[in-house]
């Protein structure tokens, strides 16, 4: 990825945050598997000031979209207070393998993290939310179209939890295509179709929250536009 590159990827900036449309198949730091990640680019996302941006939250390896990075250490404090409130409105689109009965609702189910030899380690909806080491997590859906035995689903996560979409989706039934560790054998197919469409920001308290949106990444587009998607 060259300087270039990077630069192309930005959606937002002001004095205190920048918005990347984080592209499917690149971490955004350095994890054990080594290789490209999008931190390492950060050099020339600096626009003048003396220290890097850092990443404000989180997004998977194969998820695309809005991520959001703080300019310096005040802004990130400002915005880890945001997104640990849940004040942070998050708006993501996946693509299922299945038809929800219901045009909309909510997945209400506790998670737990799970582990294997200190090494492998995946999330599951936990046996209750008594369970050691559940945290809860709430997902609201709807339907925005149905295709081929597969739907266009519109996903607001109201807590923030580790893999909480892909978890949630394949518990009712729901598997993201593309899901390697969670989709099963019908949904594991080609590149992971979950994209962190929109966030919507309260950053300056007497300012309507900030609002910016990802276009759909190219392994999404075909299924979005016989859904009826308009660029």
């Amino acid at each position: 990825m060259t300087i270039h590159d990077i630069n192309s990827l930005l959606l937002y900036r002001d004095a205190l945050m920048l918005v990347l449309d984080k592209p499917a198949g690149i971490p955004v730091h350095k994890g054990t598997g080594g290789g490209d990640t999008l931190e390492q680019h950060f050099e020339a996302l600096r626009f003048g000031l003396p220290r890097l941006p850092a990443l404000a939250h989180r997004l998977d390896r194969d998820t695309s979209g809005c991520l959001v990075l703080g300019r310096h250490r005040q802004a990130l404090h400002r915005l880890g207070k945001l997104f640990a409130s849940n004040q942070i409105q998050k708006t993501y689109w996946a693509i299922v393998s299945g038809v929800p009965e219901n045009a909309e609702g909510v997945i209400d189910l506790p998670l737990v993290k799970q582990s294997e030899s200190g090494k492998r380690w995946w999330m599951k909806v936990a046996d209750d939310a008594q369970t050691k080491g559940a945290v809860s997590a709430l997902t609201h859906y709807r339907v925005k179209g149905t295709i081929d035995g597969m739907s266009w689903l519109e996903l607001e996560p109201k807590t923030g939890r580790t893999h909480q979409l892909r978890v949630h989706c394949a518990a009712i039934g729901l598997p993201i295509i593309g899901d390697s560790i969670y989709g099963g054998d019908v949904a594991r197919r080609g590149m992971m179709c979950l994209h962190a469409r929109s966030i919507a920001i309260p950053l300056y308290p007497k300012k309507e929250p900030i609002l910016i949106s990802a276009p759909p990444p190219p392994h999404m587009l075909e299924i979005l536009e016989r859904l009826s998607y308009l660029r």
